[in-house]
């Protein structure tokens, strides 16, 4: 349930980053989420028949839509938690790459369940000049309250990025840093060498590769 929102509530965004990019400096992270929010929406919907015909179409929306404008690397370093530092580069890579490619099949499955649920903007406070934001929405759930999703932003030199998103109180990045933890010390215990943490850190890249493999 939770990604599903995760997925609906990036669908707010998908289109901001081409606007923050133009004008990055003084770009205002909420208003631009909340004037394109309905041209995202609108091209999801409107391209709804072909996606229920063939649903693999929704993957090169979201690699053209999402990916550029999400920093995986920071995400994952910070799922990795006191983790990240014991990665060898080119595990960094695998990590980063296996990690971007599970948040891009967990919201291109999720996205194709869109159904029309509106999206409410709450005000937003931000200090001017901040590098840093953290956009309010909430969405429109059936039968209960709305659930609020918050977007952590940072802005980097071609404009904002995300680089977390806190469901109803709890962070994506932060769910998975308890799992990956625990993939690792379970890797690493069951292994047998010198470089158990190594070992460990392969562990927990290979069940990510596992995942998207199943897909």
């Amino acid at each position: 349930m939770r990604f599903k929102l995760f997925a609906l509530a990036l669908a707010a965004c998908l289109f901001t980053t081409s606007v923050f990019a133009a004008d990055a400096q003084h770009a205002d992270p909420q208003q631009v989420v909340k004037e394109t929010a309905n041209k995202v929406l609108a091209e999801v919907t409107l391209n709804k028949t072909n996606l229920e015909q063939n649903p693999k179409l929704i993957y090169p929306l979201v690699e053209r839509l999402i990916v550029p404008y999400f920093d995986f690397k920071a995400m994952a370093q910070s799922a990795m938690g006191r983790f990240w530092r014991n990665t060898s580069d080119e595990q960094q890579t695998r990590l980063v790459n296996e990690f971007k490619e599970l948040l891009v099949g967990t919201y291109a499955t999720a996205l194709l369940g869109y159904s029309g649920q509106e999206i409410e903007y709450p005000p937003m406070n931000m200090e001017a000049g901040s590098d840093r934001a953290m956009v309010p929405t909430k969405i429109a759930a059936a039968g209960g309250p709305p659930i609020p999703v918050n977007y952590r932003l940072k802005l980097r030199d071609n404009g904002w990025m995300v680089t977390d998103v806190v469901i109803d109180g709890i962070s994506l990045v932060t769910t998975y840093r308890s799992s990956f933890a625990r993939e690792i010390q379970m890797g690493a215990a069951k292994s047998k060498g010198k470089d158990r943490m190594a070992l460990g850190i392969d562990a927990l890249i290979q069940t990510l590769a596992d995942k998207n493999n199943s897909k």
